[in-house]
């Protein structure tokens, strides 16, 4: 058995899958404990799942993957009791006048920064519990608003099926809103209800489908973004002296030296990826530590 290697894994979830099933799955691909992901998706959800992996994992908290862009589908006409099409279909209105319009101009409300309430079965915690947990023990949950931003809301098809509307929509967002939700409200705002039916995250900050791996490809070949190469992709680089990369090893503040702003990355002479630094008025100190 050869030893974990630090970096990350870009998954392409199947659906029925939880996250926390592919952490398990890359457990043992990777032959450690020390696996952890960035940003959950449901089960249904297809697409991105960023994992690290061994000294990764305390990397991921600190990249930029807080920009998600999602494909999905959004009925029109339906309301489900989960916002989604897993849930039991308990309400809603003949949705078939919906004109391309109507639905533009409510969508368009929907766009920008915009407070969202989260769906009643998403993982936020209400008093320590995650909400889906009370909503399965037949508790009813009144979740607060949270300011979110909906940077792009694209229609690109409209079927109309009878009484319900099927919307083909890509949606460029930031972590914390809900494809469900907005699915829900673009319902209400038209009177009808919604839900949605399928989703696919196609981007999580600078990782794209392009560099995702289905787990059936990762059981064949297991490909690991290896730490140093995430952090030159990721952050400025700044590169150091021996002297300098001990004390970096230790992590010492540096007097007098300028990293360029912050978070910038420090690599040893070597090409060693050594930690994370930031200027500060005393000179650049340690975000985080990643040699030794």
């Amino acid at each position: 058995m050869t030893a974990a290697v630090d970096g990350i894994v870009v998954v392409d979830k199947p659906a029925g899958w939880t996250s926390h099933d592919v952490v398990g799955k890359l457990r043992r691909l990777a032959h450690t404990r020390r696996v952890g992901h960035a940003g959950t998706l449901d089960p249904m959800a297809t697409g991105v799942l960023v994992l690290g992996i061994e000294r990764a994992t305390r990397l991921l908290g600190h990249l930029a993957l807080t920009e998600k862009t999602y494909d999905a589908t959004m009925r029109l006409g339906q309301t489900t009791h989960t916002d989604d099409a897993e849930g039991t279909v308990v309400g809603g209105a003949p949705a078939g006048d919906l004109t391309r319009e109507r639905i533009e101009q409510a969508i368009a409300d929907l766009t920008g920064e915009i407070l969202q309430v989260p769906s009643s079965v998403s993982a936020v915690k209400v008093a320590g519990e995650r909400a889906y947990r009370k909503v399965q023990m037949g508790e009813s949950v009144d979740l607060p608003a949270r300011s979110v931003v909906v940077r792009r809301f694209d229609v690109h098809d409209v079927r109309h099926v009878g009484d319900v509307v099927d919307l083909d929509v890509t949606v460029e967002c930031s972590s914390g809103t809900y494809i469900r939700a907005l699915a829900r409200d673009l319902g209400a705002a038209l009177g009808v209800g919604g839900h949605l039916t399928a989703l696919r995250r196609t981007r999580v900050g600078v990782y794209g489908l392009d560099m995702a791996r289905t787990l059936d490809e990762l059981e064949r070949a297991f490909a690991i973004v290896p730490i140093g190469e995430v952090a030159a992709q990721t952050f400025p680089r700044f590169d150091v002296d021996d002297a300098t990369a001990r004390l970096v090893t230790f992590g010492q503040k540096l007097p007098g030296v300028e990293v360029g702003g912050g978070p910038v990355a420090i690599f040893a002479a070597d090409g060693t990826f050594l930690a994370l630094y930031e200027d500060t008025d005393e000179g650049a100190k340690p975000v985080a530590v990643f040699a030794g």
